[in-house]
């Protein structure tokens, strides 16, 4: 990336507003400098398209081969965006029968390169509080004890991938109500805010 330009990877689990943030922030960043917001599945599933599967659901029962080349296709045209600023909507972690499963593995870091590296986060009960009432999303019920372990171990997650690419992590907070201040802090971190 040139000089100043920034690639920051934006990661929450479901039910802490990251989409929500993520799009004020970069309607924030966008008066300043020229910024992209792209989400990583929706860049998958225009790839997959082109080999004629129909929905995001077809997407996921592709063969594993099939899913890691749709991933780093992804990854390759995040790494060619040029723009001053290119936030990324992905998920860190997939919780599947068999564990957790990466969103980010090394691969696909190596190729974005990212500048930086963000966790929105909230209060365990908010989460819980939020999935339940989200009548927009089918979401899976879970305890206030299990949020607190996915973000814990998202921190986690996140600080081995700051370790991997060399770049800063930070985690912004979404308490209730406050979006617009957790978008605030994500233009913060990106060096664009207050």
């Amino acid at each position: 990336m040139a000089g100043n330009n920034k690639r920051a990877i934006i990661v929450g689990i479901p039910g802490v507003g990251k989409t929500t943030v993520i799009a004020r922030a970069a309607e924030m960043l966008s008066q300043k400098r020229k910024t992209t917001l792209v989400t990583y599945g929706t860049l998958m599933f225009e790839e997959a398209q082109k080999m004629g599967v129909k929905s995001r659901d077809e997407m996921r029962k592709l063969p594993v081969s099939e899913q890691r080349r749709l991933q780093e296709t992804a990854a390759r045209r995040i790494a060619d965006m040029k723009d001053d600023i290119v936030i990324v909507d992905t998920h860190l972690f997939i919780s599947t029968g068999e564990g957790y499963y990466p969103g980010l593995p090394m691969r696909l870091l190596t190729i974005m390169n990212p500048t930086n590296l963000i966790m929105v986060a909230a209060d365990p009960q908010e989460i819980v509080d939020r999935r339940r009432n989200d009548s927009t999303r089918v979401r899976d019920e879970a305890s206030v004890e299990a949020i607190r372990n996915d973000l814990d171990f998202s921190k986690m997650m996140l600080a081995s991938c700051s370790v991997l690419t060399g770049a800063p992590f930070a985690l912004v907070l979404n308490d209730n109500g406050k979006a617009d201040d957790a978008a605030a802090g994500i233009a913060k971190v990106l060096g664009e805010g207050k």
